[in-house]
């Protein structure tokens, strides 16, 4: 398929017709099937994304002044979404005002690669002086947990958590295109954490593991997320030919194989699987959503141009039709977010807190550029 037309007229119009805030600035993600807004308060997740989206656009795909014009419209509003203590919000209202501050420090490792790609596209110091103040406030709590309010009591439940890893290696990945003097160190300390820390084992990768890095058998212990896991690995095969490492390339692909392995069902990738086989604590365990059909195809991909392996030239084509099939929407355009266990699609939304434009033009913004022999 064509992804630079899918990416442009069908996904980045999508949100450009029917997102944008043009009177306080910012990005509504809360869309219908239609487009419709049905709620007005914002993810700041999705502050930070879409800039990012709109400004990698301009930059890898098209110098389009209506998505350099909707990445300045949002790079305006990010400054409201910080309280008196820098930290950045979960939600705000439509005017920027604080609805929710979360423990977790994604909204600024967001808002740091959205201002570095926008200051690639405008030249704006500020922007780069904001991408790096969003980054070091990130980088500092991941340092030093006790900064923010731990998601388990470490006295009696000292988990350490997968994601946070997995998102500071790739913004530092993304940090790195400009000044790899500081964040080369950081990508590298990531990526020895994901394949050293304790959450790799023979034959998955655990969402959390004791602060220490041995397994945990319980529910929370025993949760294998196969979306995370085939994201982690196509951040780790970026990583590989960074450093011109194979052995990283080779975990990584060990980590493709059995994610797949854990993850798929009848087309799709499910949410989460317990590592023993027990009941799933999550009750959304067997949904496909949106996200992971993404990663799990930007991985079989990559996996397939570094390897060779034809199996996952295979699993990558068999997802690509999968997705289109079942959650494009071919009338109204973009995709739909969830999916149930049989495929029939869950709810009608486009958007809400967690879903707006990023996995899905990311994968194909990836896709177009490696048709280049480039990535992103």
């Amino acid at each position: 398929m064509n992804y630079k037309d899918y990416l442009k007229n069908d996904v980045l119009k999508f949100w450009l017709d029917n997102a944008l805030d043009k009177e306080n600035g910012g990005i509504f993600t809360q869309l219908d099937e239609k487009g419709n807004i049905y709620g007005r308060e914002k993810s700041v997740w999705f502050q930070g994304r879409a800039l990012w989206t709109f400004s990698k656009a301009y930059n890898a795909i098209e110098a389009n002044k209506e998505w350099l014009d909707a990445a300045t419209l949002i790079y305006n509003f990010l400054p409201r979404c910080s309280g008196e203590d820098g930290r950045m919000f979960f939600t705000v209202t439509e005017d920027g005002k604080e609805i929710q501050k979360r423990r977790y420090y994604f909204s600024e490792t967001f808002a740091a690669i959205g201002c570095l790609e926008y200051y690639k596209a405008t030249g704006l110091d500020e922007a780069l002086e904001n991408a790096e103040k969003y980054f070091d406030i990130a980088y500092s709590i991941f340092k030093n947990p006790k900064l923010t309010t731990p998601k388990f009591n470490p006295e009696n439940a000292a988990y350490k958590a997968l994601s946070p890893v997995m998102i500071m290696l790739s913004t530092a990945q993304c940090m790195r295109d400009v000044k790899p003097e500081k964040y080369d160190a950081i990508a590298k300390e990531m990526t020895n954490e994901i394949l050293n820390g304790g959450y790799l084992r023979d034959d998955a990768l655990l969402e959390s593991v004791s602060v220490d890095g041995k397994f945990v058998d319980s529910p929370t212990g025993r949760v294998v997320n196969p979306g995370h896991s085939l994201e982690c690995a196509w951040f780790l095969m970026t990583e590989g030919v960074y450093q011109k490492n194979n052995e990283i390339i080779k975990k990584a692909l060990e980590i493709t194989d059995f994610s797949m392995k854990r993850g798929l069902s009848d087309g799709g990738i499910i949410s989460f699987t317990d590592y023993r086989g027990n009941p799933p604590m999550a009750l959304e365990w067997d949904m496909k959503l949106w996200w992971p059909q993404c990663e799990a195809i930007i991985a079989n991909k990559l996996a397939y141009d570094l390897s060779g392996d034809k199996k996952y030239l295979e699993a990558f084509e068999s997802l690509m039709d999968y997705a289109f099939e079942k959650f494009a929407d071919k009338e109204n355009g973009e995709w739909y977010g969830y999916l149930h266990y049989d495929n029939t699609v869950a709810n009608t939304l486009k958007g809400n807190i967690f879903k707006g434009p990023f996995h899905l033009p990311r994968m194909l913004m990836w896709l177009a550029v490696n048709e280049e022999g480039k990535m992103l």
